[in-house]
């Protein structure tokens, strides 16, 4: 429901004014930075069109429809996303994996792909939606509706969509059955089909502010720093929701991170080569959240360099380190830096072999270092 959502009470008011006047546009795409409650919204206005019973702020919460919607289980509420290949290219379809992906959503609706991948034990395998996925949907959307009202399709990351699947879908998606709703939710909406973005109507979401952030996490967690916690999340509330978990994987990132730079500056060939097979080990999305992770912190450091603490959303231990290390991060090396870590990120995603893609990221670091 709508109540769930931090912040974004503009997005709130238009989307419930254009469902209650009944002008929701058939499909919509709902985008912005990752934790900033695109897949919130989406699941809270499928719930919202199916109410039996609306009111002027939300959904009923009472009528039968709200009832399942509200256990993840209506029947003319679907959900796509995507999924580690099953057995086969044929089975790898949403449905194989829909008690987990339902276990996920009744968590919480803010989490990021990293999330999902480990619910699915994926280890190494990288998650898309396969062709087999659009028979699927092309199935479901024929029926009636089972409640005998409207129906809604969330699809979760259209990204991870591969061509086959997509180019099935493009009449559907243009022209759905009567009373069918496509709410797509995409962090990156560049990388998705042109033809299939051209059929959507977009909204644009923004980070959320600090200070509702703050809030929401002071209402579950009223003993914690939560100013703090929020001025780190930069806008997002999944960020906000690991830091305050102490997600273990941002303190092993900062740790390998931390070696890198100074292995790289001291040269330590062999040791930078055990730490290539150690990131190696990782599994595959973890390896790109850690090079995202870099560039994050390669842009902290070069901003600290100008010496205005507002402008810096760093840990205390990333501060820590950034207070001897940033004057390496400068106007000369900090371009060609971020366009090694977005290389070794793009090779990564394309199925190179981590132990090469990160041997020679460090080496590179050795000449980037010192200019």
């Amino acid at each position: 429901m709508f109540s769930q959502i931090v912040g974004q009470q503009d997005i709130r008011t238009r989307l419930i004014e254009e469902a209650r006047e009944e002008r929701v546009p058939h499909a919509l795409l709902f985008t912005g930075p990752a934790g900033c409650g695109k897949l919130a919204m989406a699941v809270s206005l499928a719930q919202y069109l199916l109410c039996s019973q609306p009111e002027e702020h939300d959904a009923c919460g009472r009528c039968p429809s709200c009832k399942v919607s509200g256990r993840l289980a209506h029947p003319d509420l679907h959900f796509v996303f995507p999924v580690v290949r099953y057995k086969n290219a044929e089975s790898s379809v949403c449905d194989a994996y829909m008690d987990q992906w339902r276990e996920r959503l009744r968590k919480g609706l803010y989490f990021d792909l990293d999330d999902w991948l480990a619910d699915m034990k994926a280890d190494n395998q990288q998650a898309l939606i396969y062709a087999a996925e659009a028979g699927q949907i092309q199935r479901k959307l024929a029926l009636k509706a089972a409640m005998g009202g409207k129906k809604a399709m969330v699809v979760w990351l259209p990204e991870k969509m591969n061509a086959e699947c997509a180019n099935k879908l493009l009449k559907l998606i243009e022209e759905p059955p009567a009373g069918t709703h496509f709410l797509l939710v995409s962090n990156e909406p560049g990388k998705i089909l042109p033809t299939i973005l051209s059929r959507t109507q977009r909204i644009e979401m923004k980070g959320i502010p600090d200070s509702d952030i703050a809030e929401a996490l002071a209402r579950q967690h009223p003993d914690e720093d939560t100013a703090a916690l929020a001025r780190t999340a930069a806008g997002s509330y999944t960020a906000a929701l690991k830091a305050l978990d102490a997600n273990r994987d941002s303190l092993l990132f900062l740790d390998l991170f931390i070696m890198l730079m100074r292995l790289s500056y001291q040269r330590k060939i062999k040791e930078m080569k055990k730490w290539s097979e150690q990131i190696a080990a990782l599994g595959r999305e973890r390896q790109k959240n850690f090079l995202a992770y870099c560039q994050k912190l390669i842009r902290e450091n070069f901003v600290y360099n100008f010496r205005q603490p507002e402008l810096n959303r760093m840990t205390r231990q990333e501060s820590e380190f950034a207070r001897n290390f940033a004057r390496f991060v400068n106007e000369r090396n900090v371009i060609p830096i971020m366009n090694e870590l977005e290389l070794a990120q793009r090779d990564i995603g394309q199925n190179v072999n981590p132990k090469f893609v990160f041997f020679d990221l460090a080496l590179k670091m050795i000449v980037l270092l010192i200019q």
